[in-house]
């Protein structure tokens, strides 16, 4: 029997291993990932589409052709979509991504033939009713409207315009009148566009049997149109570092952002770069956390993050502050960032950063779904399925000297722009 008032030893983790991954095609050419790793009878599918910002015809075209494919189909109306998914139990999340569009089922085994036509329906023939355009509109409007009243929310719209411009597709922000310039003929153009058989990929996860994947063909092999390949359109402009300060007399706090452009996943300093990021902001153990939250107790939650989407990526450091406090924390803020270009991190805090990060790998390998969120990355950011194991090889060969040179790289106060919005 083994001694419970012992605890375990504590084993490095040297070696997490990519569960199988099948792949396979659909009649129509569409590629299917199979994550067939579940004990439970439920499944998941994922029906991938290049269809986000960068392949808009019009500003907001893919976010508004997303929130209202399951508004109404040839055959059933937004209720009765509805009605018939939560009669089955299933549902249906059709999530923004930036650079994708996607829809998600989730079903018990038993009612997967009940519920997998309707996401047939969904992605075939989506009808785009009028009246429900005009209500997601209206919706939109007013939630805008809550939003620019937030310090935080109007500092990262304004931080990623200074990064890649008010045109890219990562740089625009909404506005009413964007919103309001929205006809039905935009989202049917995007639609039949983006939507295409050429331009797809499945995820299914869970307890994926020989059955399931004979539904699977006969529902989404068939029935969705040829497409061309899209090409990405976007519009850099290239600007020198800003510095903006925003006016919120009223304001209790001020929400501060501080940052830079960096780029995609495939970029070589890239992996260096999101060590160097966890150390200084990505975790709660983090050299901004420690000093701003728990040393000086000046907010509740500081955070620095390596944002990389498909085409490009940004890094910055966010908070929210009492107004009193917006000075000094910009002082630590850069105090934190000379420290990490002028001294080497020690080795305790490099062996704490090592095993929160080897953690989170083994969480990205826990149960199918999970398998099926890090196969999403691998896929649509053309990434190797031996990804996760060169990461954990990475990590484990991380030095204070390479993380100091990364610091001395990159973080530069000059080559910094800055957001601040709140009581000046």
């Amino acid at each position: 029997m083994p001694n419970r008032s012992r605890a375990p030893k504590i084993k490095t983790i040297t070696d997490i291993k990519m569960p199988e991954i099948q792949e396979l095609r659909l009649d129509n050419g569409i590629p299917v990932y199979v994550v067939a790793m579940g004990t439970q009878e439920v499944l998941k599918v994922e029906v991938i589409f290049k269809g986000g910002r960068p392949y808009e015809h019009k500003k907001l075209s893919s976010r508004a052709t997303s929130a209202l494919l399951r508004e109404g189909t040839q055959n059933y109306n937004s209720a009765e979509l509805a009605e018939k998914l939560d009669y089955y139990g299933s549902s249906l999340a059709i999530p923004y991504h930036t650079d994708t569009a996607s829809l998600t089922l989730l079903s018990l085994n038993k009612h997967f033939n009940h519920v997998l036509p309707l996401l047939g329906e969904v992605i075939k023939t989506p009808s785009f009713p009028e009246h429900e355009l005009q209500a997601f509109i209206q919706r939109s409007v007013q939630h805008l409207q809550v939003d620019l009243s937030k310090s935080d929310v109007v500092a990262y719209r304004q931080i990623t315009e200074m990064f890649f411009g008010p045109e890219h597709p990562y740089g625009y922000n909404s506005t009413a009148e964007t919103y309001n310039q929205l006809t039905r003929e935009d989202l049917l153009q995007h639609h039949s566009s983006l939507f295409t058989k050429d331009n797809c990929l499945i995820i299914i996860s869970g307890k994926v049997t020989p059955e399931v994947l004979e539904q699977l063909n006969e529902q989404l092999g068939h029935g969705i149109p040829s497409g061309v390949i899209p090409e990405p359109s976007l519009i850099l402009e290239e600007a020198p570092p800003q510095h903006l300060l925003i006016s919120k007399p009223d304001s209790l706090q001020s929400a501060i952002r501080i940052g830079f452009r960096t780029f995609d996943r495939h970029h070589p300093d890239f992996f260096d770069l999101s060590i160097l990021n966890v150390i200084l902001g990505g975790y709660f153990g983090s050299r901004l956390m420690t000093n701003i939250r728990e040393e000086k107790g000046y907010t509740y939650n500081i955070y620095s993050t390596l944002d990389a989407m498909q085409f490009d990526g940004c890094f910055y450091i966010g908070t929210e502050v009492g107004n009193e406090f917006v000075a000094d924390t910009r002082t630590q803020i850069y105090l934190e960032m000379d420290r990490l270009r002028e001294e080497l991190v020690d080795e305790d805090e490099l062996e704490m950063m090592r095993n929160y990060i080897l953690g989170n790998y083994l969480t990205m390998i826990d149960g199918p779904f999970n398998v099926a969120e890090l196969l999403r990355l691998l896929v649509t950011e053309n990434l190797p399925f031996t990804e996760l194991q060169d990461s954990v090889d990475l990590t484990l060969a991380v030095t204070p000297e390479s993380i100091q040179a990364m610091a001395q790289k990159y973080l530069i106060p000059e080559k910094m722009s800055e957001v601040i919005v709140g009581k000046a």
